[in-house]
């Protein structure tokens, strides 16, 4: 598969590694940065801000701007928004984070959600070290995961893409046929070697932006709120969106969670930096104290030099998910910045919320677990 290095970058719908650079990220995809203006905006439509809006973790997007001039028009609810999963493996806190500000925004702007959980290219990817049966069953035990978030089942549709119906087929089709190679092999990289599943599967992930419209009768918009490495996959959908009736997809892009350890984000195939939400409290916690810190060498480094925060992926979790009160973490950035915080029980504290958080997230799961099917769309 194709690969966009920007230094030691690399960033694509399969790979992200390196240490990450968002101001190059918008310039190499050709995307635009949030902006002030927009974030005014959507306080004035929704009364606040979710946090990774606050903080410039959603730091880029497509067309934005266009969707909130029809929700001014046409109302805060008419649109939809449209996420995903490759079930892999099992789901980590790096999926849970944008999962979250996902449900934000279904709350705030009371929306639908189509949620599609793409079991057949995660196969696709490796067939000959996968096989497709256990791709379903990651597909189930991850949408128990993304229920337990608290999206609201009656406005949740999980599109698992081996159950998906007649209705998401034909749009898969339809938008495949405006596709051609040439075009998704300078945006995907695809290769003589590359399997023709994994080259319609641009379809089947673009199908989902204009499946609600067909669903509903009428175009209705879609906002992904999604990491950048997938924008090329909306990148192909956008080329064809108008000359099929539809509108194109809007885009809010976050940045990606990192792990524990150091450089890229977090990611199954380091399992030692990352939190899975099966991991045992006991596991997380231990995983949190080996984590790579902006700290200096020695406590007396520390108190003289003080901390870096901006390198420390502890601190980034605080950022992200663990410190809601704006206010906190600035006292958290500082302190540590001063000297006066040491990495031990910063650590120790973010282990105590990792494990609480957890905790509830598993009981949560248990308690979803019969929503899975109710919410499993096959038109």
């Amino acid at each position: 598969m194709s690969e966009q290095p920007v230094d030691d970058m690399v960033v694509t719908p399969w790979d992200v590694s390196g240490e990450l650079d968002y101001a190059k990220l918008i310039e190499k995809f050709g995307t635009k940065p949030m902006t002030g203006s927009l974030l005014n905006r959507i306080e004035s439509l929704v009364g606040d801000l979710h946090p990774m809006l606050r903080r410039g973790i959603v730091f880029s997007h497509r067309d934005f701007d266009w969707l909130l001039n029809h929700i001014e028009k046409h109302g805060k609810s008419d649109f939809v928004l449209y996420t995903g999963r490759g079930p892999s493996g099992n789901t980590h806190i790096g999926h849970l984070v944008p999962w979250q500000f996902t449900k934000w925004l279904q709350d705030k702007f009371d929306v639908h959600l189509y949620f599609q959980i793409t079991d057949d290219e995660k196969f696709l990817l490796d067939p000959i070290n996968r096989t497709y049966a256990q791709m379903q069953a990651y597909a189930m035990e991850n949408a128990k995961d993304i229920l337990a978030v608290g999206f609201d089942p009656e406005k949740t549709h999980l599109i698992i893409d081996s159950k998906a119906g007649p209705k998401f087929r034909e749009v898969a089709t339809t938008v495949s046929s405006r596709i051609n190679f040439t075009t998704a092999k300078a945006i995907f990289g695809f290769t003589e070697s590359t399997n023709i599943g994994m080259i319609y599967h641009a379809a089947i992930q673009s199908a989902p932006c204009f499946y609600p419209s067909v669903l509903l009768g009428r175009n209705i918009p879609v906002l992904i709120p999604a990491g950048i490495d997938q924008d090329p996959y909306w990148r192909a959908t956008r080329d064809v969106a108008e000359k099929l009736g539809w509108y194109k997809p809007t885009a809010l892009h976050s940045e990606f969670i990192p792990g524990l350890g150091k450089g890229g984000k977090m990611s199954a195939s380091q399992p030692n930096s990352t939190i899975f939400t099966t991991d045992t409290p006991k596991q997380a916690g231990k995983k949190v104290k080996r984590a790579v810190t902006g700290g200096r060498q020695t406590i007396a480094e520390q108190k003289e030099l003080g901390g870096i925060p901006e390198q420390c992926n502890v601190f980034s979790w605080y950022r992200t998910i663990f410190e809601d009160d704006d206010s906190a973490l600035q006292k958290r950035y500082e302190d540590c910045r001063s000297g006066t915080l040491m990495c031990g029980p910063c650590k120790q504290e973010l282990a105590d919320r990792v494990v609480i958080f957890l905790e509830m997230h598993q009981s949560r799961r248990e308690d979803v677990e019969d929503l899975v099917e109710q919410t499993i769309i096959r038109e």
